[in-house]
């Protein structure tokens, strides 16, 4: 057996690989993105779309990354060269991706940080005056040393290993997060406000919109955004193309059901997603309307804040558990994104983990010093490719999001698809005699549709088609 394959560590069982996943896919992606995503796309029209992508286009990719990992034992920079040598600067893209994101993931964690450090001191007043968002991403000091003091928590925990480390804080992390999930979308399905026009509008016509799919006004070109919307958030919302999948599936142990696993991961992932949603969109529909439903990327940080206040001494307490999950899924998807990089530093140089943790994370924090001072003391307007308009932590969210990650997806759909074959994965999803059940599926996936739904994806992106 190979040295590296006998000494690598790995998760204890199916349900540490399952949580440390999980919590890795169940992160800002979830909590931050995919609400504002589902409100500005018509609420129900984008659940539709999400939910068949995910257990189609979804599964296929985040199968085969976990099956690359577990075949190889190796991590994203190195596996795919394992897999074919001649598709080895997959591996380059792969380690691109997690390094391009983790800086700028641990400016956000920071901004997090910072409102439930203001919910935790029952300064919750605070968070909702005029303008203290801007203020605080544009106090240079502020916002690096909330960024740095996230940072070093996900040091700690990748520093400690995958056993000891990942498995062991993802075991507590996730099952806290499940239940304050829940507990706060249920609430918020009961809430209602009367405005200042005599209008009253309850949480559960909230969720109406929410889950109701509206084809009125549907247009082609509307839904075809919808469609590249749902499949951009599935690269965050099940960590695909970003290198984790790979380097978790290299730690899991070879007599784990691998094909039950993802489906479980799925299941858990898609759960919270849809309970994200529930949480913020009836909330902001019952106070601030359909109109606020628009807030965009701001419906955490702007919008929600103000919700919590005007429900008086209960919004209080709901802002800290709030924000405080938002915390613990900002730290489970950067742990796992660290965890991507440094494990490809070991497998490729043969670094001990704390030699990489100690020089990978340093590295990365000085980007993050870099992204904090986009904001202030480097802030510039730069118009993007697909249209937008951003600074530093913008570019590198495009630079990642809309070109690296939809490229990795796609060489990786060619690999295994037409260069490796399937087979490549169906055995080792298959190894112990278990059962496929949507072996088929995945072939037409992987082989077809996918690598069409990439690349227009890709060509969108980058401002080809517009």
């Amino acid at each position: 057996m190979d040295e590296n394959k006998s000494q690598r560590n790995t998760f204890s069982n199916s349900l540490g690989f399952i949580l440390a996943a999980a919590g890795s896919a169940v992160g800002l992606g979830n909590i931050w993105r995919f609400p504002y995503l589902a409100a500005k796309d018509g609420g129900g029209i984008f659940l539709l779309v999400y939910i068949i992508l995910a257990l189609t286009f979804g599964f296929a990719l985040l199968i085969s990354e976990i099956a690359i990992g577990r075949k190889t034992k190796e991590s994203p920079l190195t596996a795919y060269k394992k897999i074919n040598k001649h598709w080895g600067f997959i591996g380059l893209f792969a380690y691109a991706v997690p390094f391009i994101i983790y800086p700028y993931y641990c400016v956000i964690g920071g901004w997090v940080l910072k409102y439930a450090a203001c919910y935790f001191a029952f300064q919750a007043d605070a968070a909702t005056e005029p303008g203290f968002f801007t203020s605080f991403i544009t106090n240079p000091y502020q916002s690096i040393l909330y960024c740095a003091i996230f940072a070093i928590l996900c040091f700690v925990i990748v520093y400690k290993g995958v056993e000891k480390g990942i498995e062991k804080y993802s075991k507590v992390l996730m099952p806290a997060l499940a239940v304050m999930v829940v507990f706060i979308a249920i609430y918020s399905l009961f809430i209602k406000h009367t405005d200042a026009d005599g209008v009253t509008r309850t949480g559960l016509q909230g969720a109406a919109i929410y889950f109701i799919p509206n084809f009125k006004g549907l247009t082609f070109t509307k839904f075809l955004t919808i469609c590249l919307d749902a499949m951009g958030q599935l690269f965050y919302s099940l960590s695909i193309a970003m290198g984790i999948m790979v380097a978790y599936g290299s730690y899991m142990k070879d007599d784990v059901n691998l094909s039950k696993s993802v489906n479980r991961i799925e299941i858990f992932d898609t759960g919270i997603a849809l309970l994200a949603g529930l949480m913020i969109i009836p909330a902001v529909y019952v106070f601030n309307g359909v109109e606020g439903m628009k807030a965009g990327p701001s419906l955490m940080f702007v919008s929600m804040p103000n919700i919590f206040a005007s429900l008086g001494k209960p919004g209080a307490v709901l802002g800290m558990l709030f924000f405080f999950m938002v915390l613990f899924a900002a730290l489970t998807s950067s742990v796992s994104i660290l965890e991507a990089i440094v494990s490809s530093m070991i497998d490729k140089f043969k670094w001990s983990r704390k030699k990489a943790t100690m020089i990978m994370a340093g590295i990365e924090f000085l980007i993050s010093i870099i992204v904090c001072l986009g904001y202030n003391v480097f802030y510039f307007e730069l118009k993007l490719p697909n249209g937008s308009v951003g600074q530093i932590l913008d570019l590198f969210d495009y630079a990642s999001n809309n070109v690296m990650m939809p490229l990795v997806a796609l060489f990786t759909c060619i690999l295994i698809g037409w260069v490796a074959k399937p087979k490549t994965i169906t055995d080792e999803i298959c190894k112990n005699g278990e059962k496929f059940r949507r072996e088929l599926l995945y072939k037409i996936m992987i082989k077809f549709v996918a690598p069409v739904l990439l690349l227009i994806l890709l060509l969108f992106s980058v401002g080809v088609f517009s």
